[in-house]
């Protein structure tokens, strides 16, 4: 059985292909159960632990046990950790252990740029990073894969951190600096991204310019919410999988409560946009939504790239 290190992993899954391999996944025959959540007590808060298997038949299986540990950020580690076993489709053998919170991080911001091929405007040239944890390198990264971005703005609870990632990534092909003028950045940018575990929204629809697409990764539970009802009601929105938005997503199941969106108002998933089932952005001015939760079929494409490559 292999061991792929998150070096490895690194050195494997590049966007362009990774968000091939989604693609691919998305328009094949994989299975994904509703993942299962269990609440962890913690000092910091509730802790949760994510069970997330999936399947293509004859082929690949795998499973990844993942926790989320809000208050790990106060002593340097990321909220998400965890492993992926990759199993033979045709015999169940182990065939790979892979580092966890690597490939959720990749697979995570690979999905946003994959919708963001269908959705955000081809000219999209400043991106807005809303977060500074470690999903948020994967997401600039991403986008800048998919669109010719010119300008990254970061902005964080803790300026620090946005200071530092910043710097970090500044002068990679594109400008990245800080901003502490959240309503301002918002309105000066073509793409959005937001990936925190903020419980009340951070982004309002009245700061939208015409023709931004909007990109909400962080919330995963139904009391997790990074964008105003307004934001949601203004935008064409589209989801990761209808099943796992309406079961976890607070953005939309708030939205959905309080009559800002009804169920029929998502226009599609990325089954959906990937398949040719639903057209993505109509006009340019048109503002756009998509809301992940994460869907284990991810893990799988990005487990069998990894796998296949090392």
């Amino acid at each position: 059985m292999k061991i792929i290190a998150a070096a490895d992993l690194e050195a494997a899954l590049d966007y362009p292909s990774l968000i091939e391999s989604l693609r691919t996944v998305f328009r094949g025959n994989a299975t994904a159960p509703q993942r299962q959540h269990y609440a962890i007590p913690a000092p910091d808060g509730d802790a949760t632990l994510l069970v997330m298997p999936a399947w293509e038949a004859g082929r690949y299986s795998g499973v990844k046990i993942a926790t989320v540990f809000p208050g790990n950020t106060a002593v340097g580690l990321p909220s998400v950790m965890g492993a992926y076993m990759l199993l033979s489709g045709k015999t169940g053998q182990p065939l790979a252990l892979l580092d966890g919170p690597e490939l959720t991080a990749r697979r995570t911001a690979a999905a946003s740029a994959l919708a963001a091929l269908y959705l955000a405007r081809t000219d999209s040239r400043r991106l807005l990073m809303v977060g500074t944890g470690a999903l948020a390198p994967h997401l600039i990264l991403a986008h800048k894969s998919v669109r010719p971005i010119e300008e990254v703005l970061i902005w964080g609870r803790t300026p620090a951190k946005a200071e530092k990632l910043a710097k970090r990534l500044d002068r990679r092909g594109f400008r990245v600096r800080a901003t502490k003028d959240l309503e301002g950045a918002v309105s000066g940018s073509d793409i959005v991204s937001c990936a925190t575990l903020s419980a009340t929204p951070l982004i309002k629809g009245a700061w939208l310019p015409p023709g931004v697409h909007v990109d909400l990764v962080g919330g995963f539970r139904p009391d997790m919410r990074e964008a105003d009802d307004d934001t949601v009601s203004r935008a064409r929105v589209f989801v990761d999988t209808r099943e796992g938005a309406l079961a976890e997503a607070g953005d939309i199941i708030q939205a959905i409560a309080s009559g800002a969106l009804v169920e029929e108002d998502i226009a599609g998933d990325l089954i959906d946009l990937t398949r040719g089932l639903r057209d993505g952005r109509r006009y340019y001015q048109q503002m756009t939504l998509f809301k992940s939760v994460g869907t284990a079929v991810e893990d799988l494409a990005a487990a069998r790239l990894a796998f296949e490559r090392r």
